[in-house]
């Protein structure tokens, strides 16, 4: 493979890698490069970036991306493949990935502080015309580097698109004693919350702190929803007509 591909593969996100050695298979380069945690899996397509023409093609397992601009890569160490920048890392998730994986990744490259805001528009400025432009933009103002986890920002953005209002993340809400809470999709407007249960979530210490958190949610006045990993897999249309009549006997109207 030619020495400038950049290896822009899931498991990789945020870092793109340059690839210097031609005896190493995609499989194997996908293990060296540092990742955003669950952002893919291994039966996911490895996808590469090349200057064009490259005489490079697609392949089971192998989508290949021409660009007339070479990748900005950092060195990272003698033996270590080099990364590009984590703000084309998020422009390429949201152009290439369908909106609910690339919400993670974005989210995550921006709570990490590995980009910006202010980078991620300048980006999408300088690729104004550019195929994918407007669902990148979309994307880059539905992030947020407050979500704490994948699946806080996949059950986030697949409300969005179901038509709910947008939420706030991580809002902060006073309770009795002067504690202040955050849950994790809030529309403070109506007081309703949703937080997420993941699989830890089912340690017994947890569920002692989130069933505290919930009752003095409740006691400052906020409807609580609670979504499981199981849930958010197998039923969100389930999800989506609770928390939409939940915004409605609190006042929310389309």
């Amino acid at each position: 493979m030619p020495g400038s591909i950049a290896i822009t593969s899931w498991p990789a996100a945020p870092w793109r890698c340059n690839c210097r050695s031609r005896q190493r298979s995609p499989a194997r380069r996908r293990r060296t490069c540092t990742g955003v945690e669950h952002a893919a899996n291994f039966t996911d397509k490895v996808h590469v970036l090349v200057p064009a023409p490259a005489g490079l093609r697609s392949q089971p397992g192998l989508q290949v991306h021409t660009t007339s601009q070479g990748p900005s890569t950092k060195g990272v160490g003698a033996g270590v493949l080099p990364r590009t920048d984590p703000t084309r890392a998020a422009w390429e998730s949201a152009v290439w990935l369908e909106p609910t994986r690339a919400i993670a990744i974005i989210d995550t490259l921006l709570g990490r502080q590995l980009t910006t805001r202010a980078a991620l528009a300048q980006f999408a400025a300088r690729n104004d015309g550019r195929p994918g432009i407007r669902r990148a933009s979309w994307l880059f103002d539905l992030a947020e580097p407050a979500a704490q986890s994948p699946a806080e920002s996949q059950l986030r953005i697949r409300l969005v698109l179901a038509g709910l209002p947008r939420p706030v993340v991580q809002h902060p809400v006073q309770v009795s004693g002067g504690l202040i809470l955050h849950p994790d999709l809030a529309w403070p407007a109506v007081r309703v919350a949703v937080e997420y249960d993941g699989h830890w979530h089912s340690d017994r210490e947890q569920l002692h702190r989130d069933r505290q958190r919930l009752n003095r949610l409740v006691g400052a006045g906020w409807l609580v929803l609670h979504v499981t990993s199981r849930r958010l897999h197998q039923d969100f249309p389930g999800i989506v007509r609770e928390v939409r009549a939940a915004l409605r006997d609190r006042g929310w109207h389309r």
